[in-house]
């Protein structure tokens, strides 16, 4: 019984959202499953991804194939990192510790940079709420300055007419 790691589609039309999944390679993709790993979700930004690491560890090594969306959403969260130090303890190059120490100085840097991320998304959906402003104040402006504009032009025209109605 080949085992897959993969993604269960849910949400609505256009706006999927996945549970990460190990399961039979002969179910179908949003049918029976082994177990739930995670989360994931492209809609946000930056994705959203809720994984259990040791759990999808666990099946890593039991000899579970990812598909290529899920290889990339493991290594990008770090179960492939975290496998591949567990295998250089497993040869002695290291200790268990060491490995640890090293997957967590590797994921503080990991949170760094998508903290980042957020951050730069947030400030220029900020800069283009300003911009949009901005530009719907000078919009009001000048159609409230045409508004004024031609009736000034109208009393000016009235005024000079009549007189001139007045003499004849």
């Amino acid at each position: 019984m080949p085992v897959r790691i993969r993604l269960q589609r849910h949400g609505k039309k256009n706006y999927a959202y996945f549970h990460i999944v190990v399961a039979d390679s002969r179910s179908p993709r949003d049918g029976k499953f082994i177990e739930k790993l995670g989360i994931y979700n492209p809609n946000t930004n930056p994705a959203t991804i809720e994984l259990n690491i040791d759990s999808a560890l666990d099946w890593l090594n039991k000899g579970a194939q990812p598909t290529d969306t899920c290889r990339a959403i493991l290594s990008y969260k770090g179960v492939l990192y975290k496998k591949h130090l567990l295998g250089g303890v497993k040869k002695g190059a290291f200790t268990l510790e060491e490995a640890e120490k090293r997957f967590q100085a590797w994921l503080t840097e990991k949170e760094a940079k998508i903290q980042q991320k957020r951050e730069k998304v947030a400030a220029e959906k900020a800069s283009a709420l300003e911009k949009r402003r901005q530009a719907e104040v000078e919009a009001r402006a000048r159609k409230s300055a045409a508004k004024t504009a031609p009736t000034a032009e109208n009393a000016g025209e009235t005024s000079t007419d009549a007189p001139s109605v007045e003499q004849a």
